[in-house]
């Protein structure tokens, strides 16, 4: 029986500890100092979340082309918080949920940090270098257009562009960027089909 009693008793006396440490019966018996009245055990032993930051830096937020300016908070060289920069005339330290969320996406273990190749009719991906890669991307870019390219008309009228290839722009371009890609695809490589996805 005593054995029955003795969870109970425990079960009793942390329900005495919670009620004496709540807050709210100090405040209604009128406690003298409004900020210990408020204050519980947890609260007392809360700390500033970002107190243990050792720098911090600022950076815009890679969603859109918008440019919102955010806070980096980071400790021994690793990122711990991030947040809206308020000195920032066009966010004001306030963030969309996609910007709040850069956090979460520059540690996200899903985040891919290398390179993958899958070659033609190939079931597998596998690792490749940047180098490889811009090499790749360049070779099949040239190749495609070339194969595609008409300089003129049977009549003669100069044309200098392909139908073969495309581009479709991010939102995360900026107008000194979109318009050096105005100038390379369809100056340089007589592209003919630019979009952007901020308009689609």
């Amino acid at each position: 029986m005593t054995e029955r009693r003795r969870p109970r008793r425990s079960l009793t006396r942390k329900s005495a500890g919670a009620l004496a440490d709540w807050s709210v019966p100090r405040q209604l018996r009128g406690a003298p100092d409004k900020t210990k009245a408020a204050e519980s055990a947890m609260s007392r032993g809360l700390r500033p979340r970002l107190e243990q930051a050792d720098k911090v830096g600022t950076s815009i937020c890679p969603y859109c082309a918008v440019g919102c300016a955010q806070l980096i908070y980071a400790k021994d060289g690793k990122p711990i918080h991030v947040e809206g920069d308020p000195r920032s005339p066009i966010n004001q330290g306030t963030l969309c949920p996609k910007g709040a969320a850069t956090f979460g996406l520059m540690l996200s273990p899903q985040r891919l940090d290398h390179c993958l190749h899958r070659a033609p009719g190939a079931g597998e991906w596998r690792r490749v270098t940047l180098d490889w890669a811009m090499d790749r991307i360049a070779h099949l870019a040239k190749r495609t257009r070339d194969e595609g390219y008409v300089a003129r008309l049977p009549d003669g009228t100069r044309l200098n562009h392909t139908l073969s290839i495309g581009s479709l722009g991010g939102a995360t371009l900026d107008n000194e960027e979109n318009y050096l890609i105005k100038k390379l695809f369809s100056g340089g490589l007589g592209m003919v089909f630019l979009e952007n996805q901020a308009r689609v």
